[in-house]
């Protein structure tokens, strides 16, 4: 996939079938929107997504800014995924915010992109102050000389057993950071199509977890959305995995944060200022302050067996 992290590298021979978002975790709902994008372009114009860093909330309300769920690396890698030809990523800066619907039509879309072909989500806005609508790119498009389309909302199923369907309320990122952080982790996974992760180098520790049987590889700081404390089944590096999080009540009283992956049965991994990726599958439960480590380490037998039964 091409990046193009510039106006001025922005090649098309031919025309392009465009999209427009922040596409934050890259979640089914996008993926449906990405697909018709791909089906229009059908290998006869560039398939692209237009997409913005930092965030848009980050300059206009950044004391409402929440984590992402993905990195900008991870969002792009995962549009890659997708099948597109390129993406375009906006420096969002007050000058760009500045533009008005018809500016950005005609500049980013029209001139630059060359689009053919506009798909959208049904409340997309664009343009300073998010004046433009639907309604308006495609009074734009018919002047400039490209199509709008419209891609139905993808509903949750209601985010409980059964995963994504037509009931419920529509996929969005701000549900799946809810999830996240309500430790609902396999919910979060139907609604994104593929288990949450985080990626991270892997930092010292206090080496704790090796000396009473679970050697651990622990994440240094994390860029994304954490979810909730507790103990989750999932994958450490593409291997089965106990993973922690939390402040390890039963040792220490402090506020840090720790996200912790044993994996299981392993005990020759040497991971140490690697970077490498936790994927999550399941909660298996709450934080827990135990009365000793004899009764921690039980608790941790019961967790990884529990594990290896969902992972294995």
């Amino acid at each position: 996939m091409l990046i193009w992290k510039d106006l001025s590298a922005v090649a098309v021979p031919g025309h392009a079938v465009v999209t427009i978002g922040n596409f934050d975790g890259v979640h089914v709902g996008h993926q449906a929107v990405l697909r018709r994008v791909g089906e229009l372009a059908g290998g006869k114009a560039l398939s692209v997504a237009v997409t913005f860093d930092p965030h848009p909330v980050a300059l206009h309300h950044p004391a409402r800014l929440q984590p992402s769920l993905t990195t900008l690396d991870e969002r792009l890698r995962l549009l890659a995924a997708t099948g597109l030809d390129a993406t375009l990523v906006i420096n969002y800066c007050r000058e760009f915010a500045a533009l008005t619907p018809a500016a950005f039509a005609a500049d980013y879309l029209h001139t630059a992109l060359k689009a053919k072909a506009v798909v959208l989500g049904h409340d997309a806005r664009f343009g300073a102050d998010n004046r433009g609508t639907v309604d308006t790119l495609r009074g734009l498009g018919a002047e400039l000389g490209f199509t709008v389309e419209t891609v139905d909302d993808v509903g949750d199923g209601g985010a409980g057993p059964g995963g994504v369907g037509p009931a419920g309320s529509r996929v969005s990122s701000s549900q799946i950071r809810r999830l996240l952080l309500e430790g609902e982790v396999a919910a979060a996974a139907r609604l994104l199509g593929r288990p949450y992760a985080l990626r991270a180098p892997v930092v010292r520790g206090d080496a704790r977890g090796r000396t009473i049987g679970f050697p651990t590889a622990n994440l240094g700081p994390v860029e994304t959305v954490i979810p909730a404390d507790g103990v989750y089944a999932g994958w450490l590096a593409g291997l089965p995995a106990a993973i922690s999080i939390g402040t390890n009540p039963t040792f220490t009283d402090g506020p840090e944060r720790r996200v912790e992956a044993y994996a299981i049965d392993r005990d020759d991994l040497d991971l140490y200022d690697q970077a490498v990726t936790v994927e999550f599958a399941q909660r298996l439960r709450g934080t827990h302050k135990f009365d000793g480590v004899e009764a921690l380490i039980a608790q941790m037998n019961d967790d990884v067996a529990r594990g290896r039964k969902i992972l294995l």
